[in-house]
């Protein structure tokens, strides 16, 4: 039998002066003559530069988040952190998609458990979500940015989105709590109304809502949200690290729900509310989402479809193409 081997290939081409557009591709490798195939990991590290760059690396579970993959994710951060070459990261997913969440297929199994072990882990279910990270990551979200893969996005300091991509807490259907430090940082970034609005309703979450009400920091064109955040976090680390990291810090310690008493209290009630009526709804939630895939959903919510433009919005466009031309 061939062994595969999964290796990350970079290319880097300037834009710009001072920017960088850069595309990340899998690629198997066949090594003839060898038996058994070489485990792929579910997170991918690499560097560009000075630059740290964080990939969530399971296409077909839509980069969702197991224990594993939390643990390598952990693991992949602190190393980032500890890592005095390197002020800036990004964390992306590799794919298509950023983060679908929490894996169900590992989330039926602890709910038929009854089991809370998942949502304990003392730095977060799906990653280091339950501190500050001691240095800036800038996220770059393409496809479905859901559920916990949404908290996981909110850990970060800046969010680059794709113009069609779609946020939102869709384990609202499953019953499944926030419980990665969502409900804090969430509130903290778009204020107490939207923040309940998204919470509570579970709906998508576009682009340009996201924008308007803080939730993101750039929206880009479809395909280019690492290249742009890659370029973001250059501009970033070309700064004096110091003070940068004052400033930052500064705004951790006194800005609201993200001071370090607070938010430390704010995920600790997040956690420590979830109930055992809670794990039952986890497993109706659970079998009814998977009755839907069987028979069809009864939403489009994993099919992410273009959004219409009105005619006047149309007829700005063509007016701008042709002042353009002139």
């Amino acid at each position: 039998m061939s062994r595969f081997v999964c290796k990350l290939l970079q290319s880097v081409t300037q834009i710009k002066p001072g920017q960088r557009s850069i595309c990340l591709t899998t690629v198997r490798c066949a090594e003839s003559g060898t038996t058994g195939e070489a485990p792929t990991r579910s997170v991918i590290v690499e560097k560009d530069s000075h630059i740290t760059l964080i990939g969530l690396n399971r296409e077909q579970k839509r980069n969702s988040i197991d224990a594993q993959t939390a643990e390598q994710l952990t693991d992949a951060i602190i190393q980032f952190e500890a890592d005095d070459t390197s002020p800036v990261g990004v964390l992306y997913g590799i794919g298509g998609s950023f983060c679908a969440g929490y894996d169900l297929e590992e989330l039926e199994a602890e709910a038929q458990r009854g089991s809370l072990n998942f949502l304990l882990r003392h730095e977060g279910s799906i990653g280091p979500t339950r501190r500050h990270l001691r240095k800036p990551i800038v996220c770059g979200i393409s496809g479905f940015c859901v559920a916990g893969g949404l908290e996981l996005a909110l850990l970060c300091d800046l969010r680059v989105m794709e113009d069609t991509a779609v946020l939102g807490f869709f384990n609202r259907r499953l019953g499944v709590p926030l419980s990665d430090g969502g409900s804090v940082r969430l509130a903290a970034a778009v204020g107490y109304s939207n923040a309940l609005d998204i919470i509570e309703t579970g709906r998508r979450v576009y682009a340009r809502e996201a924008m308007r009400m803080g939730l993101i920091n750039r929206i880009v064109a479809t395909g280019t949200a690492l290249g742009q955040a890659v370029n973001l976090a250059f501009s970033i680390a070309k700064f004096p690290i110091g003070s940068l990291m004052h400033d930052r810090n500064a705004v951790l310690e006194n800005a609201n729900a993200y001071n370090r008493p607070g938010f430390r209290a704010g995920t600790y009630n997040e956690i420590m509310n979830v109930t055992s009526e809670m794990i039952s709804e986890m497993q109706e939630g659970v079998k009814r989402f998977k009755n839907s895939e069987v028979k069809g959903p009864k939403t489009d919510s994993w099919h992410i479809k273009e959004k219409t433009i009105p005619d006047w919005e149309k007829e700005e466009i063509e007016i701008e193409k042709t002042l353009q031309k002139t």
